[in-house]
């Protein structure tokens, strides 16, 4: 096994590329989907059920976890992969867009951001280099570089000085992060919807150097087709031989489009957070089950799809658990929800191997146009 990280493209089609991110802890097929374990899990369901579905990699919360456990906690306990059971990588955001989304009493300076948590309202300071030092405590194989997520809507100025100034916290995150061999560092991409910003800020990444390349301020209520209309020019303006990672896609038609559009990781709390609402996710759409055409149907959610719930249990089963309020109901809905991701990512990676993934994309769209089965 590898004793560093490195990123090999095994094969392209148009702008879409599949390969393999070498780490200590193992490989990561591209493009991949990472599951969101926020707290140290990934919601209902077990270390090894995830790794079931297809996942390599997780991704943990550094925001969530340095106010709860603490980090320092987590890494006298033998750091992040040890406390969780997850022996494969793990890739930690570095807490910046939690501290602008959930924490109270923010105050933003070129130092960094002094916030009160959304927990107990305890104060805490999070700068780059205290970002690098909780990711080095949680020992995460893929650490994110600090940046401020600005709030949305927001006048071109201001996304201009917010991404000059994650930029700058860029490169303090690269000077912390220090030789850390066997781990990587990843740099993230600001600008909002604007080509100029994204391009000087990729410029600014580039010259700093990074292992991976992250495209951030995405999927923040912007929209798909604004989303689309960036990820057709902010790729390219990252290095070919290194990952390119959007963070916070996204439901399958985004994730899908993003592919197409040359980015090779993925991460999303959607498919567990779903699970829990009463939603599947399927090759036809979206199912929700606690509609009442689903009380009497002894049909899988899917007949196609070879997850656990789909073949052991019925769409009537599944209401009913749900409406009892039963947790096994988010088990079940979860574990079928990742399974699907990680059953469309290796359909995309065998596309664009194939060089097939145009019809790979035609017959997923089709898919989806027909819509749920007929109700009996």
């Amino acid at each position: 096994m590898t004793q560093r990280f490195s990123f090999e493209l095994t094969a392209t089609d148009g702008r879409a590329r599949t390969g393999v991110i070498s780490t200590p802890r193992g490989e990561i097929r591209t493009p991949a989907f990472m599951p969101v374990g926020t707290a140290g899990t990934v919601k209902a369901m077990l270390p090894e059920n995830v790794r079931a579905t297809g996942a390599d990699i997780l991704l943990g919360n550094t925001y969530h976890l340095m106010l709860r456990p603490t980090a320092e906690r987590v890494a006298r306990l033998g750091g992040l992969h040890r406390f969780m059971n997850w022996d494969r990588p793990i890739l930690t955001d570095s807490g910046g867009f939690q501290v602008m989304s959930l924490a109270d009493l923010r105050k933003l300076s070129e130092e960094g951001v002094t916030f009160r948590s959304h927990i107990d309202g305890s104060k805490h300071h999070l700068s780059p280099e205290r970002s690098m030092e909780i990711q080095r405590l949680l020992g995460s194989d893929i650490v994110m570089a600090f940046d401020e997520c600005p709030a949305l809507p927001a006048t071109e100025e201001a996304v201009a000085q917010s991404m000059r100034l994650s930029m700058r916290w860029a490169r303090r995150s690269r000077e912390a992060f220090g030789d850390r061999p066997g781990h990587a560092l990843f740099g993230i991409m600001q600008g909002g919807v604007t080509r100029d910003l994204r391009e000087e800020s990729a410029a600014a990444l580039r010259e700093i150097g990074f292992e991976g390349y992250a495209i951030g301020g995405l999927a923040v209520g912007e929209g798909q087709e604004a989303m689309f209309g960036v990820l057709d020019y902010a790729p390219g303006f990252l290095p070919e031989d290194r990952p390119r990672y959007l963070m916070g896609v996204g439901k399958p038609d985004d994730i899908v489009g993003a592919v197409e559009r040359g980015v090779d990781m993925m991460d999303c709390v959607l498919p567990s957070r779903s699970g829990r609402t009463g939603q599947a996710w399927t090759r036809r759409g979206q199912v929700n089950i606690k509609n009442a055409r689903h009380m009497d149907d002894p049909r899988p959610l899917d007949e196609t799809c070879s997850c656990p719930t789909c073949r052991s249990y019925s769409r009537a089963y599944l209401h009913h658990v749900f409406r009892a309020q039963e947790i096994i109901a988010s088990m079940l809905l979860t574990w079928h929800n990742l399974h699907y991701y990680q059953e469309l990512m290796q359909g995309l990676r065998t596309a664009i191997a194939a060089g097939r993934l145009g019809e790979f994309v035609a017959a997923f769209h089709a898919a989806r146009a027909e819509g749920d089965i007929e109700p009996l």
